[in-house]
């Protein structure tokens, strides 16, 4: 029986893309360079700076001046940090849903606490979930499945009571590794991956999908 719904942030729970974009963007226009258009960012939005600066840059972690980049790029999306950013349409109302049916819900991504807790108080969610796992939160980050756990035990269900959604590879990863019941949503950003390559319990092509699945 499910007692808990986890979600993962980027790409599952809201789109985040736009902003992160825009990050990008400005380092390109400080240095003279033209945009790189969304849907050239937007697939490798779950993987955070190290996947935007590599679409705008080409430069990867241990490259010279990657640090200084990364640091430029953070510093960045916290000051636009929810210009554009959105609930996917329908999560809303399954958020709704899964509180009348009395289950607890949270987020757990990969997303610094720095970034992710003013994020979801910016989306107005922070007073109704039960849980922000930050990917600095454990010490952890996904696929290990610490995060989630965690999560799990901040809203106060077991584990095997609980289903984690998310639209990367690692989240299924971690959610199988953490004993839960794991959703795959098509609608994310996939990370040019195959959800039906990642033997989650089940795929979603929208949020009112999910629910069948809880």
């Amino acid at each position: 029986m499910t007692a808990a719904v986890l979600f993962d942030l980027d790409g599952t729970f809201a789109d985040t893309a736009p902003d992160l974009g825009h990050a990008l963007n400005l380092m390109r226009a400080a240095r003279g360079l033209g945009p790189v258009p969304l849907s050239e960012t937007r697939r490798v939005t779950s993987l955070g700076a190290r996947g935007l600066l590599g679409a705008g840059f080409g430069i990867g972690p241990g490259d010279a001046g990657y640090e200084a980049m990364r640091e430029e790029f953070l510093r960045l999306y916290a000051d636009n940090l929810c210009l554009h950013s959105a609930l996917f349409p329908g999560m809303a109302e399954l958020v709704d849903t899964i509180e009348q049916r009395g289950l607890r819900w949270g987020i757990v991504t990969n997303k610094a606490e720095r970034f992710a807790k003013p994020l979801i108080e910016k989306l107005g969610y922070a007073h109704r979930t039960g849980c922000i796992i930050g990917g600095d939160t454990t010490g952890h980050m996904k696929p290990h499945p610490a995060p989630l756990l965690a999560g799990a035990q901040a809203v106060g269900a077991a584990p095997g009571d609980c289903v984690y959604v998310g639209d990367d590879l690692r989240d299924i990863q971690a959610g199988r590794a953490a004993g839960m019941r794991t959703v795959a949503v098509r609608f994310g950003y996939l990370n040019g991956s195959d959800p039906d390559d990642w033997q989650a319990d089940g795929i979603a092509a929208s949020p009112p999908e999910i629910e069948k699945f809880i």
